[in-house]
Order: structure tokens, then sequence, then C-alpha cells
């Protein structure tokens, strides 16, 4: 079960790191899928869950963490980072070299390397890939970060074993975001892209034979609403110490359901092998872990983010050159104050995690010891403050319950989130009631993920969302969701140019923090988007849960961390 150090920011069903998501996953039930009883020794299958179905198997497509992880173990990667270290190690290239100018890397790839057909992976590959990332006419939520003001990074074939990267200056993510990179085959897309077809290329319907990866497993089924199953890659480049195969695990089957209660009472019931606890199931497996087998441990605390969102998007509010008044409330700093103060992280952390959450500030996670900024001061849960920064704008009660703009426009929008998330629908419930009593009326219709997602990167048909992103440690990773560019910069993405002065700040200093090699002198230009983020609040943060993991005892070589799982190729069940 390979981690990628690539996450960038994708749309995820629970507020929970796609390392994690992709490595134990834990959202499923799937009433239709029945396990069978199977010697987990000589079988030595994983069985886990997800909770929906992919949106697609194309790994240059992925914008969803529920598709990146039921393709994450397909598609390798050049190298690989260490998630204890967090530095980069070997993977389809065996070594690398960085020229004293720390503008060039030069890929020394493995020989022999095969896709699943048996082709041989080489560099030309490498090139297709970057290629297809950098074509316009691809959407795709890697390009952003792997611009350097604006240009490709510049790629050379050099002969089938070595690959040349190279940008016009220094650009400190090089190596990272080189890492992250999903390698596809060209003799298989090549043609298909030539013809302009990539983008409807390997969507849920291809069957999974046709699915030609090089990662550690090969996807043999998938059905959708109920599961996949994978099996073992006979050709995977890496070995154990000793030259055995890897992985370990001769198989993997991920069932898919979205009802929490019912993924609970598998993994209760052994029929799921990993799972990552709610705040409420914590104390309870911890009280049955003797008598279930099974480990329970805190890894840390969330490396992504949990936040409300506004959307400023003019292709939702303006129509026939009418524009709807709720984007001068979500654009107006006033507004999203008032809606600041208006959170209660507390109760939330309180009624909805039961105490394992702490207050999110920074858009960057505390996990991140590095690029956090941790000089941010909370807005206070003030309903009276925010009933102040209201009337200071203009927005009056006209009647009991009722507030208005200046122009006599009830403040009345939609909120939405994942319907298959309890606690976000409860976290919903607290701000609808808070803002009730400030006479804003809240509506409140849960969807499913699919759906929501759907609405945010494509529809664009939305007021207010709760939304979990997830988080990587280089910080230009969410470069997708941060640019005004970006195809994830939600509240309004594919900027042509930037919409506010802030958004413009926030690209340049996307640029120069890239200028600098040393993490800590490139800090503080991360530490003042992080700043912008939290004057301006196109994103409002809640809180970030405190994460758990639970596996059964017979698995061997189980590592979680905050950022995904420690050497996932040697994790096998015990002998009996």
């Amino acid at each position: 079960m390979k981690v990628n150090h690539r996450v960038n920011r994708k749309f995820h069903a629970k507020a929970f790191p796609i390392a994690i998501a992709i490595a134990a996953l834990a959202f499923a039930g799937g009433c239709r899928v029945n396990r069978p009883k199977i010697n987990h020794a000589r079988e030595q299958i994983l069985y886990d869950a997800s909770p929906a179905d992919p949106r697609t198997f194309n790994p240059i497509l992925v914008t969803d963490a529920t598709s990146g992880t039921m393709i994450g173990d397909i598609f390798d990667t050049l190298i690989r980072v260490n998630v204890k270290t967090l530095l980069p190690e070997p993977g389809l290239a065996e070594s690398w070299d960085i020229s004293p100018d720390q503008k060039t890397i030069t890929f020394h790839l493995r020989h022999s390397l095969r896709w699943f057909d048996g082709a041989p992976l080489d560099a030309h590959d490498v090139a297709f890939t970057m290629k297809v990332i950098y074509d316009p006419k691809i959407p795709n939520s890697i390009r952003p970060s792997l611009l350097v003001d604006g240009h490709e990074i510049d790629t050379q074939v050099l002969d089938d074993y070595t690959v040349k990267v190279s940008v016009p200056r220094v650009f400190a993510p090089l190596l990272y975001e080189i890492a992250g990179l999903p390698i596809i085959p060209e003799h298989v897309l090549g043609a298909l892209y030539a013809a302009g077809k990539f983008n409807q290329t390997w969507g849920i319907n291809t069957p999974p034979a046709k699915l030609i990866g090089d990662g550690a497993f090969m996807m043999t089924n998938y059905v959708q609403s109920q599961l996949v199953q994978y099996r073992r890659n006979p050709t995977f480049w890496m070995k154990d110490e000793h030259g055995g195969e890897l992985p370990r695990l001769h198989g993997r089957i991920i069932m898919i359901v979205q009802d929490q209660n019912a993924d609970y009472l598998k993994f209760l019931s052994g029929q799921t092998d990993v799972y990552a606890p709610r705040p409420k199931d914590v104390i309870d497996l911890k009280d049955k872990a003797a008598a279930l087998h099974i480990q329970v441990h805190k890894i840390g605390i969330d490396t992504g983010e949990l936040f409300f969102s506004f959307n400023r998007n003019p292709k939702h509010f303006v129509h026939n050159g009418v524009t709807d008044p709720k984007l001068a409330w979500f654009t107006d700093p006033n507004f999203l104050h008032a809606i600041a103060h208006s959170i209660d992280k507390q109760g939330i952390i309180n009624l909805c995690f039961h105490g394992l959450a702490v207050p999110a500030v920074a858009e960057i996670s505390p996990a991140n010891k590095i690029f956090h900024n941790p000089n941010l001061t909370d807005y206070d849960y003030d309903l009276k403050e925010a009933a102040r920064l209201l009337e200071a704008r203009g927005y009056h009660l006209i009647r009991p319950g009722v507030r208005a703009d200046r122009h006599g426009n009830p403040l009345i929008f939609n909120l939405t989130t994942n319907a298959d998330s309890t606690e976000r629908q409860q976290m919903c419930a607290i701000l609808k009631q808070d803002l009730a009593t400030l006479g804003i009326q809240v509506n409140f219709r849960p969807l499913d993920f699919q759906t929501l997602v759907e609405k945010l990167d494509s529809t664009f048909d939305w007021d207010c969302i709760l939304m979990g992103f997830t988080g990587g440690f280089e910080p230009n990773d969410g470069a997708d969701f941060l640019r005004s560019s970006g195809n994830l910069h939600i509240w309004y993405p594919d900027q042509k140019t930037p919409a506010t002065p802030w958004e413009a700040e926030i690209d340049s200093l996307l640029d120069q923090g890239t200028t600098v090699m040393n993490p800590l002198q490139r800090a503080p230009y991360y530490w003042k988007i992080q700043q912008i983020l939290h004057d301006q609040l196109p994103i409002i943060e809640t809180v970030r849960q405190t994460r758990y993991a639970a596996w059964k005892d017979s698995l061997e070589n189980y590592q979680p961390t905050v950022w995904g799982l420690y050497k996932p190729e040697w994790i096998q069940f015990k002998a009996n």
C-alpha cells in the first residue's frame, strides 16, 4: 500500500489525512458485501473500506481523496518520501543528482521496470507524464505546483533510463514536487492523448484489466457501491532486505459504503482489518481492545483542515446581468468576520468530537512544525461581537429573528456538507442555530459526497459549505488551492487574473517562497499567506481532530503516522 508524498489539496469525505485514508481506510459497511472467512496467514488479503465510489481512475485527473485512494497503489512515482523522516527515498528512480546551482535534477531510473502489460517503463513515460500535466486542455490539480513563475519545468530524456528536469531559477520544492508524480504509460495513453481523448480515458467504467500501471497492486474488480479488489503485482520492483517479493500482502479488498455505523460494526465483527476511529469510537475500542485482539493508538493532530467557505464565484451569482445580493455579503469582510465569531469551536470539540480535537486557527496544521504559523489570534466565539459587526455594516434586524442588508434583502443562504459525516452535520446544525439568534436564516441540506464535489469543481452551484481538505508537509503542494488560477481555489477557481489584491499577494508569496532553499527561511512566506487567509476569511477554520488508528493484532509491520504508513509494502499477517 504505497503512500505518495503528493497530496496537494483534495476534497475528502471525512476530515481525514489522505495518507492515512489510503492506508487505513475505515469508512465502509457495504450491506451487499459479505466477507468470506479466510485464513489471514495463508491468504494475506487485507480488508478495508472507503466512504464512497471513485470519480475517476485517471491519476492525472484526480481531485478527490476517494479516487486517489482507489488508484494510489496502482501507479508508482520516481521517488518517495519517508513519512518518519520526511526525506526523499528512491522509487522508480534508484538515484538522482542535483546540479551545483540547484536548478537541475537528473534522475536515473531502475533498469527492467515493467508496466502491468509487460511493456518496459522508461524515461519517455516520465516525459509524457509531464507533457500531459502541462497541457492546458487537461484539467488537473498537479500543474499549479509545477509552475515556476508561470513557466513549465523543462524535461529532457537523455536516454531510456535518464531524465533531466531543469528550472530557470532556484525552485526549492522541485525534488518534492517531482516526487509525488504518478507516472503514466505513453504506449497505452499516447495515441489517445494525441487524439484529444485523454480526459475521457480511464473513467470508472473502464475494465480494471485496462488500467495499466506499475505499482504494488493491480486492480482486478470494481463493482460500483460494493467493492474494489486488488492483487499483488508480481513484477513490482521493490524487494525486501533478503531479496524477497514485495508487497508481502497478496491482495486487498476495499468495501464501499457510506454509513459510518455500519463501517464500525464491520470492524468490530472482524470484517475489516484496519479502522480510523471516529472520536466517539475511541474509548469503546480501547475498552474492547483485548477482547477484539486489536491495537488502538493515537497518531496525532490531523494534517488537513476542516473549514466553512462562502462562494465568491460570479458564475453562481451573476445571471443575465443581474447580481445576486449574496455575492456582496460573501465578499464583505464584516459579514465574514461576524461568521467567524459565530463558530463555537469549543462546543464543536465537546459535542461533535468528544473532546478529541483542537481549535484550528491557521490554514497549515500544527503537525507541520516548520510551516505552521503559530502566531495567529483566533476569533473568539462571541455572538454579541458578531451582531455588532453586522450592525456596523448595515445588516439590521428588520423584525424579530430577521436581519437584512441595507437594500432590504433578508440574510438567507444555503449551507451544505457531506451526508455521510455525522460530525459535519452536527457542526452545521450548531452554526445554523447560532446564526438564527443573529437573524440569519440558514437552509441546511447535506449531500452525498460525489454530488458535493461536483458542485465545487464543476457546476459551482453552492452558497456555503463545510468541507475538509487534505494537507501535506510541502506548502507548495497547496498551490492548486491557494493560487487564484488554481482549479481547487474553491471560493473562486480558475481566475484569469486575481480578483482581489490579497489573492494577488498570495500568488506572489507562493512564488517568493519557492526561491529560498532553507526551510526555516522559506517559512515566513507561508506564514504570511496564512495570515492573509486568516484576515480575509475565504475559508473559516474550525477544528482539527486528534487522529487514532486501530488494527488487528495479527497485522505485522503496520506503522501509521499522521503523514501515512511507514513502509507499507512490509505489512503482512502473522503466521498462525
